[in-house]
């Protein structure tokens, strides 16, 4: 056992429980993946990461036991949004490994080939990342932010208009289905027009993804009687739906989260309060009564 300071010792104790963690997850994307090539490369990269873990452990002399709850997030990620996404995730601890061991390099004797191996296991993933499975994002994004935009504003304008919970979800809905059936072929035809191709799978993306925003943000009137509580709790399922996605978009084109986040919050929120106030507007100076 190396004689280490505490800080040392806490650092390498991180990322002996890292290793064992990444060792495991690797092995179990290997029995997922499909492809032979990948599943020896993930094979390979698991045990990397238990000859690391092994390493480590003879320098601090402790038994580390892996994090099971980040094991099973990211196996139900690979579920959930596919191994080419985890694959980013993957990638980017990586990237976070190697400025570890770049560092501890200078106090701890073999950690060199630790950083080689970790350099290698990025660029190996880099390679087994499917980038097609990534290009329908265009399509999804334009229909999921055009629904958070158009179908919050249209809920709170109708909100105030309206005062009535079942009218402003059959309003809503019908406005929302129809406008995903309009996007889709708006999509259909802008792809056809730049490369022809798939665009029929591209218009798909884009209406089901509006449909599903559409139905998330309607549900609360049909649940609540007060349209008062309804609206707030739609625009709350607006900002986990822009979070969810945009930590998606993120990971999956490598982009700034937080820029990301906030831009298509505020553009949803600012219009939703606009819209709102045009409800107010028509009501008081129409004398409009529903």
């Amino acid at each position: 056992m190396l004689d280490m300071d505490e800080e040392l010792r806490r650092r390498l104790l991180t990322e002996q429980k890292n290793e064992i963690t990444g060792h495991i997850i690797y092995g179990r994307l290997a029995e997922i993946i499909k492809d032979q090539k990948n599943t020896e490369i993930l094979e390979k990269i698991s045990q990397d990461e238990k000859d690391h873990y092994d390493f480590l452990k003879d320098l601090t002399g402790e038994e580390v036991s892996p994090n099971n709850f980040i094991i099973q997030w990211y196996l139900l990620l690979a579920c959930i949004l596919g191994l080419t996404f985890v694959m980013k995730l993957l990638e980017r601890d990586e990237e976070d490994a190697q400025e570890i061991y770049g560092v501890l390099q200078e106090d701890v004797e073999g950690v060199s080939q630790m950083l080689q191996d970790e350099e290698k296991h990025e660029n190996e993933l880099i390679g087994m990342i499917d980038e097609t499975r990534l290009d329908y994002i265009g399509s999804i994004v334009l229909g999921l932010n055009d629904a958070l935009v158009e179908l919050t504003g249209t809920l709170a304008g109708l909100s105030f208009a309206f005062q009535d919970t079942n009218l402003i979800a059959l309003s809503g809905l019908i406005t929302g289905i129809a406008a995903s059936m309009s996007m889709g072929a708006s999509e259909y035809l802008s792809t056809r027009a730049e490369d022809g191709e798939n665009a029929i799978r591209a218009a798909l993306y884009t209406g089901l993804s509006y449909v599903i925003t559409v139905v998330f943000l309607v549900l609360p009137f049909f649940v609540f009687q007060r349209y008062l509580v309804s609206l707030p709790v739609t625009l709350m399922i607006a900002v986990v739906i822009i979070l969810l996605f945009n930590y998606y978009v993120s990971v999956a084109k490598d982009l700034n989260f937080r820029k990301q986040f906030t831009e298509m919050a505020s553009i949803s929120l600012g219009v939703s309060g606009l819209s709102f106030l045009v409800g107010v507007l028509v009501k008081t100076f129409l004398g409009v009564e529903v």
